[in-house]
């Protein structure tokens, strides 16, 4: 691979590459695109993510990111619980639904319902994962949450939707 000068920035030592650098890299870095849905005894809340990743296989741990200055971060920080979604090819609208600030994510169209335990969960996803908080990790303007998965569901009928270069995309 060839690095041109319009590719590269150099990275300060303190501060790091400039922001639009930082998305530019990450725009060409496919991802797989999940609603994160939870519920701290306030209503549902819900956001859209491409920052799902598998941690640890024994215990079986996941991690996802969210803003500090999210609507939905302090009922995440709060909740003890709660659900990765995992969007199917044909779910764009949900996932820009899930990702529009402002608006009542849960409500019509979007069809939901409580699993036994209480969280939200979305209908018609390509499948999901309950989850135990276990960790909030600071970094930067973001948390990290790490999570234990202590349940799932998965139709493997379906294809993923996934996020490149600024639009939604299937396999």
């Amino acid at each position: 691979m060839t690095v041109t000068a319009s590719s590269y920035s150099a990275a300060s030592s303190t501060e790091g590459i400039a922001p639009q650098h930082f998305k530019q890299a990450f725009r060409r870095y496919p991802a797989g695109v999940v609603v994160v849905t939870a519920d701290a005894g306030l209503g549902p809340v819900g956001f859209t993510a491409t920052s799902l990743a598998s941690l640890s296989l024994d215990p079986p741990l996941v991690s996802f990111a969210i803003g500090t200055t999210t609507s939905s971060w302090p009922h995440v920080e709060r909740a003890a619980t709660a659900v990765v979604n995992f969007l199917g090819a044909d779910q764009q609208e949900l996932a820009t639904t899930f990702a529009t600030s402002g608006i009542d994510r849960f409500a019509a169209p979007t069809r939901w319902r409580r699993l036994p335990e209480g969280e939200p969960v979305l209908d018609d996803v390509a499948g999901w994962l309950r989850l135990d908080i276990e960790q909030l990790v600071p970094a930067g303007d973001h948390r990290i949450v790490i999570a234990r998965v202590v349940d799932s569901w998965l139709d493997e009928r379906r294809s993923p939707l996934v996020f490149l270069d600024g639009a939604y995309h299937s396999l």
